[in-house]
């Protein structure tokens, strides 16, 4: 094989190869025993069939072209290696000359690792917004745990918005029953918008026993889209009340005697969600820095690669909620043109951090043990809800196991690029990454 490399730009290279016939005997052989165990040809045992049959049955040239494909991954990566370029995503092939007994002539563009320098990192000094906690944030605390003791009392009046109502719902479409459309002795808050369009709206005046009409339009099942007739009729009327805010409702809802003490422990745990984020802040305010005064480039293949993965991922994730892509651009009020933007530079940002942590990690030498990778396996089973060793195995069969370990690599040279830069709040005070191990400890989880 001969090869010869030509650099495009600082992050994408053309590699020329060209193989003799000769080197590809081996990966035609191949072909052969591959095409020979899938036909069966009377008279012939199946994986038996001599080359001549399947040249008659199948053409030689589909035989080529099979063992052209398996040889072309292979030769790619003797070029890479002989020419030591750090490729980034897939080569892109395009085959320039191919004939029977003749050399196979190729290229292949693939993008790489572009040579960067990172600036001395103890010279680097990041500041974000200091900590403030303000009365108001610990006043809707309060209000969250009043709401979790509020109590439901049956009154004696008209519905209102924010009252809960016990009812009977029955849905008919042309005066016929709708299948499940009806329903006994639901709770619904006035207001919430739960069920059906159109119900807070009549629900409001409605006194225990009286019914009302509505029309709704039918989103599921054999009517969806058509206009549906339904009856409501009120059983009870309830309302909400919210605890007063004093040292007895203190002792109902947490396990301090005072009100002062209950804001206190609220505000110390405030504080401690509060330097989490504000050490996060100041992690991608050094990373922003860093990957600027670097002036790292973001390398198309792979940028176009991780767009397109994150596009599908997010159209996956719409269809389980039964949306389109069409409908969430509709909801946004955005054209795709835009999200496409949105996810383009998104993807630029994530790669160009990427090589940062990269070239960190090979200039400090970063190495991850067994017991690392390990943890990180069973930490995304444990998201994936499967066990590890299955989530392990299915890795490795996707070829992705190596991705993951770059993953914690790269997770252990952030580690190290947080402690060596100088990260302060605007008063002044130097932030640091126990902050975040000791409000990891007290929340008792990872990030």
């Amino acid at each position: 094989m001969k090869s010869t490399v030509e650099t495009l730009s600082p992050t994408r290279v053309k590699l020329a190869i060209e193989v003799p016939f000769e080197e590809l005997k081996p990966s035609l052989q191949k072909a052969y025993r591959e095409i020979g165990s899938q036909v069966q040809v009377p008279g012939f045992r199946k994986g038996k069939v001599p080359a001549a049959v399947i040249d008659q049955r199948v053409g030689r040239g589909a035989v080529l072209n099979e063992a052209v494909q398996e040889a072309i991954p292979q030769q790619i990566l003797a070029a890479v290696q002989e020419h030591d370029v750090k490729t980034l995503g897939r080569p892109e092939v395009e085959i320039t000359e191919f004939a029977d007994n003749a050399p196979l002539k190729f290229t292949a563009e693939v993008d790489v690792r572009p040579e960067i320098s990172v600036p001395d990192l103890s010279e680097i000094t990041v500041t974000v917004p200091a900590l403030e906690i303000g009365d108001n944030e610990i006043d809707e605390q309060i209000n969250g745990l009043r709401e979790r003791f509020a109590t439901l009392k049956t009154v004696e009046r008209a519905a209102a918005e924010g009252d809960y109502v016990q009812l009977d719902l029955n849905a008919t479409v042309d005066g016929e029953d709708v299948p499940g459309g009806s329903a006994n002795n639901i709770s619904h808050e006035v207001g919430s918008k739960q069920l059906l369009p159109g119900l807070d709206e009549v629900l409001v005046g409605l006194s225990a026993g009286e019914e009302a009409n509505f029309t709704t339009q039918l989103v599921g099942g054999d009517f969806a889209g058509q206009d549906a007739e339904v009856k409501v009729a009120v059983r009870t009327v309830k309302d909400k009340q919210l605890p007063e805010v004093d040292d007895e409702f203190a002792q109902l809802a947490s396990e301090f005697d005072t009100l002062d003490e209950l804001r206190d422990d609220l505000r110390t745990r405030l504080t401690r969600v509060k330097k989490v984020e504000q050490i996060y802040a100041a992690r991608d305010e050094a990373l922003k820095q860093l990957v600027e005064s670097a002036n790292i480039p973001a390398p198309e293949g792979v940028v176009k690669d991780e767009v397109e993965g994150r596009k599908q991922a997010m159209t996956d994730q719409l269809e389980r909620i039964g949306a389109s892509l069409a409908d969430y651009l509709a909801s946004e009020e955005k054209t795709e043109e835009q999200i496409d933007q949105e996810l383009t530079e998104a993807a630029q940002e994530g790669v160009r951090i990427q090589l940062l942590l990269d070239t960190v990690a090979d200039a400090e030498d970063v190495q991850v043990t067994d017991d690392e990778f390990g943890h990180e396996i069973v930490h995304r089973a444990q998201r994936a809800q499967m066990q590890p060793q299955q989530y392990y195995d299915q890795l490795v069969r996707s070829g992705s196991a190596a991705a993951v370990f770059g993953d914690v690599r790269r997770g252990k040279a952030l580690a190290s690029v947080m402690e060596q830069v100088t990260m302060k709040d605007a008063d002044g005070n130097t932030l640091s990454l126990d902050d975040l191990r000791e409000a990891d400890e007290h929340a008792g989880h990872n990030h």
